[in-house]
This record gives C-alpha cells, sequence and structure tokens, in this order.
C-alpha cells in the first residue's frame, strides 16, 4: 500500500468515527488521542515485560498483538495529527529519516530502490 493512500484511509476512518460519535475533529482532539494511544502502548509493553499486575500480564503472543495494535494507533493518530497541521509526512520522512541514508555525502535521489524490509 501507498503511503498516501493509507494516509487517506486514516484520515477518512477518523472523521466517520468523529461523525459517529459527535467528537469535534480538531488539534486538541488529535493531540489528546495521540497521547492516550501512547499510554496505551507503554500498558501493553509493561504487560508483556511482566510490569504490571500478576493479573493484567499477558503470554508473550497476546502481548505482541496487543503492542502492534497500539502501534497502529500511535501511527494513525500520528497521521491524523500531521493532516491537521497541514504536514507532508512524506516529505517530512525525507528530510528526517532518509537524508541520513548515505553518510558519504552523496545525494540520495529516492528511496524506491530501498531494500524491502523483510516479514517474519
Amino acid at each position: 500500500m501507498e503511503f498516501s493512500h493509507l494516509q487517506a484511509l486514516v484520515i477518512k476512518i477518523v472523521e466517520q468515527y468523529c461523525a459517529q460519535f459527535n467528537i469535534p475533529l480538531d488539534a486538541t482532539y488529535a493531540q489528546l488521542k495521540l497521547y492516550e494511544e501512547v499510554g496505551e502502548f507503554t500498558q501493553a509493553v509493561l504487560r508483556r515485560q511482566g510490569l504490571a499486575r500478576p493479573e493484567k500480564r499477558s503470554d508473550p503472543e497476546t502481548a505482541k498483538t496487543a503492542i502492534a495494535a497500539e502501534l497502529t494507533d500511535i501511527i494513525g493518530m500520528a497521521i491524523l495529527n500531521a493532516h491537521l497541521l497541514g504536514i507532508d509526512l512524506e516529505e517530512a520522512f525525507a528530510r528526517k529519516w532518509f537524508d541520513k541514508l548515505d553518510r558519504s555525502g552523496a545525494a540520495m535521489d529516492s528511496y524506491t530502490d530501498l531494500p524491502v524490509v523483510n516479514k517474519k
């Protein structure tokens, strides 16, 4: 899936959710939701590491599933925040991350020739 398509889907889903539950879709909502999701991610990690009350702890596979879900929520809320702030995340990644790939000083023309990360 292209990143721009993912962004469009996330925005559409959030807009539908906010309309359904009569929630104002603004920067305050987006920022607070991002904080909430980071907290839920932290909680899932604590459960996986056995740093929660015994009844809250999770087996490794359940914990991995919960952590993955919270990471996707964080990414979704980051996409929403960028959208509301008028930030092009593809461009921001190119400036912040991708230019660091070649430390020799050679400019990187494109990130399309990068290897695909293998899924396990």
